[in-house]
């Protein structure tokens, strides 16, 4: 039990230092993100995508529903979703307590449910259907201007559908996209998650963007983590700025 509350306590005071570590790195790219993609992909094999791509709408309300979720929770929230409801329209004229209970499995039902009868009801005002391929034709900006404009889209959800779906070339910002592009010094110190989106994806084909956005993703859930982050072991510690204050930092607390 001793041990336990030490470690908690570790754990605590390490959580500290590391957002202020996270505060004090300079804005310095000791590394171009295509080096630091080349040994992400070396470490941990080169993504796999299926050439299947969902329609934007699909991609769209998907995105929605996997908000503070899993993606096992998502598939099941999305089929029970269009199981109960035959078509968009219904969803929008359904009571919303029906479309919440639909999505029951995905979490967060009851604030889920109202956004997206309102980002459907939204595009059907402004298109007449759902139809969400125009998108495709949009210089990249005005179709983010675009989605972001609807009610409850975020800049997230928006590259998920514009990459995801249309394969523009838009890198989403998740909580580990943001974190480690942060640590890497590939954004700025203090840059929000919101703010970070368009800085990451400069000069990078749709592919590559993919690519990019996954590996980071993984290398974030696997080596770069939030508490812990194991820089001992990580293939980026040389050209990430933050590795040695992290080191330092947390044999100093653990050890």
């Amino acid at each position: 039990m001793i041990r336990v509350i030490v470690r908690e306590r570790q754990a605590a005071l390490l959580e500290w230092r590391i957002v202020a570590v996270v505060h004090r790195v300079d804005w310095v790219r000791v590394s171009s993100i295509q080096t630091i993609i080349d040994l992400l992909e070396a470490e941990y094999g080169p993504p796999s995508r299926d050439s299947f791509r969902p329609e934007p709408i699909d991609e769209l309300v998907s995105t929605i529903l996997s908000q503070h979720t899993s993606d096992t929770n998502t598939m099941r929230a999305y089929a029970s979703l269009t199981q109960t409801f035959p078509d968009w329209n219904a969803v929008i004229e359904a009571p919303i307590g029906e479309v919440a209970n639909a999505i029951r499995s995905g979490g967060l039902a009851n604030q889920k449910a109202p956004r997206i009868q309102n980002v459907l009801a939204d595009i059907r005002e402004q298109r007449g259907d759902f139809a969400l391929g125009f998108l495709y034709d949009l210089p990249v900006e005005e179709a983010l201007s675009w989605l972001t404009a609807l009610h409850g889209v975020g800049p997230k959800t928006a590259a998920c559908v514009l990459l995801f779906s249309l394969n523009r070339p838009v890198m989403p910002v998740d909580t580990h996209v943001h974190r480690v592009g942060l640590r890497l010094g590939l954004l700025p110190a203090k840059t929000s998650a919101e703010r970070a989106h368009g800085a990451l994806d400069a000069d990078m084909n749709a592919d590559e963007v993919y690519r990019a956005h996954m590996l980071l993703i993984q290398h974030g859930r696997r080596t770069c983590k939030a508490r812990f982050p194991r820089c001992a072991e990580c293939v980026l510690h040389e050209q990430c700025p933050s590795a040695t204050i992290y080191l330092g930092e947390e044999y100093d607390v653990i050890n």
